[in-house]
C-alpha cells in the first residue's frame, strides 16, 4: 500500500473522529513513514527536520495576528461591525431580512478576496472581524457553514486566478517549478488556464449559498472571549488604521515578506498612541496566541510533507497510476488531479504542493501530449485541490478561528467537510474539463 495514501487517510479519519489536527498529522506522518520504509527514529528525525520549512510562515501568522489585534485597538473592526448592524438592524429585524443576509455575505466575500490581493493580510482579519459579527449571524439565523464556504472561496479563488498579492506568489511558484521540470511557460498564460477551474469554485459557492445552506440555523448567544472585544472608534483611530494597512501592504509587496509587512503595521499603530506602550506586550502576545494554533498546524503539516517526500512514495504513487494509463489522456488528467488532492489534503498548502507535483506532472503531461495550457490547468488545479477541505489548510483554519469564537462551530464537520464537498469535487470536474476538453 502506498505510504502517502495511508498517511492521508489516517490523518483524515482521525480528524473526522474529532482528534486534534496537529496530533492527527503527527500520527499520519509516523505511520506513513514506517509504511514507506523508514524506521521510527528516521521518521521522527525527518519529521522534525521538516518543521523548519514552515518556521517563516508560522512567524508570519503570529505577527499578522498581533497586527490584527493592534488594528482592533484603533476601532476599525467596531466601525465595520456597526456598519453591518445598520444593515440588519439591532435585533436583526428588517423589512428585507433576506437582503440583509445577502449584504453580510457580500461584505465577507469582498473582504476575503481583498485579503488575498488588495490588502494581502491573508487570514489575519478573520479572528478579529468575524467574532463580533456572530451575534448578527445568530439574529439573522445564518448557517455558519455558509459563512465558512464564502470565506474559503475568497481565500482560494483569487490566488488561483489573479496574478496579484498571494496570486503573484502562487503563479510564480507554478511558473518556476514547471520551468525547472522541463516546460517553460509565460506568466500571463496562468490566469487563462485557471479560468475554468475558478468557475468551478464559483459554481460551488453558488450551490452553497442558494441550495445547501439557505435554511435557517439556530445558535445560542454566547459571550465571546476578551481578545475579540473591540475598542470604540474615533476619526483619528480610523485614519491610523488606514495608514497602517497601506504601510503593511506597501512593505509586504516591496520586500515580499509578510513578516516585515505585519511589523510595519504594528509599529505604526504603536506610534499612533492607540496602543499604550505599557500594553504593547499584552496586545502582541494576545495576537500571537490567537494565531498560534494555525502556526502549529502549519509546522506539523510541513513535517508531514517532509516525511512523504523522504519515503519517495509520491513519485511511486504517480508511477503506479501511470502504469494503468496506457497513453489515455483523460484518465491521466483525472489521475493527476486525484494525486494532487491526496497530497494537498495531507500537506494543507497548495503553495507547498506545487513543487512536489510539478516535477512529476510535467514529464507525464508531455508524455501524454498535453498542451502547455492544459498542463498549467492540471498543476494549478491539483495544487489547489484539497486546500479547501484539508484540516491542515489555513483556508479552513482561518474561518474556523473566527466562527468558533463561541464554541459552536466544529472545524472538521462545519468547515472542512462543507468546503470539501462544495469545492474539491467541482474542482476535479472543472479542472478535468479545462485540461481535457477546452485547452
Amino acid at each position: 500500500m502506498n505510504a502517502v495514501v495511508i498517511a492521508v487517510i489516517v490523518m483524515l479519519v482521525l480528524s473526522l473522529a474529532r482528534l486534534n489536527v496537529v496530533v492527527s498529522l503527527i500520527i499520519g506522518a509516523l505511520l506513513g513513514g514506517i509504511v514507506g520504509g523508514l524506521s521510527l527514529s528516521q521518521t521522527i528525525e525527518v519529521f522534525s527536520g521538516g518543521l523548519g520549512n514552515s518556521a517563516e510562515v508560522a512567524l508570519s501568522y503570529a505577527l499578522l495576528g498581533s497586527f490584527a489585534v493592534a488594528i482592533s485597538r484603533t476601532g476599525l473592526p467596531e466601525a465595520l461591525v456597526n456598519a453591518a448592524l445598520k444593515i440588519v438592524g439591532k435585533n436583526g429585524e428588517t423589512k428585507r431580512k433576506s437582503l440583509s443576509k445577502v449584504a453580510i455575505i457580500l461584505i465577507l466575500l469582498i473582504m476575503s478576496v481583498f485579503s488575498q490581493n488588495v490588502i494581502p493580510i491573508h487570514i489575519a482579519f478573520i479572528p478579529i472581524l468575524v467574532p463580533p459579527l456572530l451575534l448578527v449571524f445568530n439574529q439573522l439565523q445564518l448557517d455558519r457553514r455558509l459563512i465558512a464556504s464564502v470565506i474559503t472561496f475568497g481565500l482560494i479563488t483569487p490566488y488561483m486566478l489573479l496574478p496579484t498579492g498571494f496570486g503573484a506568489i502562487f503563479h510564480d511558484i507554478v511558473q518556476t517549478n514547471m520551468g525547472e521540470s522541463g516546460l517553460t511557460i509565460a506568466r500571463e498564460d496562468i490566469p487563462v488556464a485557471m479560468i475554468i477551474p475558478s468557475i468551478g469554485m464559483l459554481v460551488g459557492l453558488l450551490i452553497a449559498v442558494f441550495f445547501s445552506y439557505r435554511n435557517k440555523r439556530e445558535y445560542d448567544n454566547i459571550s465571546i472571549t476578551e481578545e475579540t472585544k473591540q475598542e470604540s472608534y474615533t476619526a483619528s483611530g480610523l485614519i491610523f488604521a488606514g495608514i497602517s494597512i497601506v504601510a503593511s501592504l506597501v512593505v509586504q509587496l516591496s520586500t515580499d515578506s509578510m513578516i516585515l509587512g505585519a511589523l510595519a503595521g504594528i509599529v505604526i499603530v504603536a506610534l499612533s498612541g492607540k496602543v499604550k506602550w505599557k500594553d504593547t506586550d499584552t496586545v502582541l502576545t494576545n495576537g500571537m496566541r490567537m494565531m498560534s494554533f494555525i502556526g502549529f498546524v502549519m509546522l506539523a503539516a510541513s513535517g508531514f510533507a517532509n516525511v512523504m517526500k523522504e519515503t519517495g512514495h509520491v513519485d511511486l504513487l504517480v508511477e503506479q497510476a501511470s502504469n494503468l494509463l496506457n497513453g489515455n489522456q483523460q484518465l491521466g488528467i483525472l489521475m493527476m488531479l486525484l494525486v494532487g488532492l491526496l497530497v494537498t489534503m495531507g500537506i494543507g498548502s497548495s503553495f507547498s504542493t506545487i513543487p512536489i507535483i510539478a516535477t512529476i506532472f510535467v514529464p507525464l503531461s508531455l508524455e501524454l501530449g498535453l498542451s502547455p495550457l492544459a498542463t498549467i490547468a492540471i498543476i494549478g488545479t491539483a495544487g489547489a485541490l484539497g486546500d479547501a477541505g484539508s484540516p491542515a489548510s489555513d483556508s479552513t483554519l482561518g474561518p474556523t478561528s473566527g466562527l468558533n469564537a463561541d464554541g459552536q462551530h466544529n472545524h472538521i464537520w462545519d468547515t472542512c467537510v462543507p468546503t470539501f464537498l462544495h469545492y474539491n469535487i467541482l474542482l476535479i470536474v472543472f479542472g478535468w474539463l479545462a485540461a481535457a476538453v477546452v485547452l
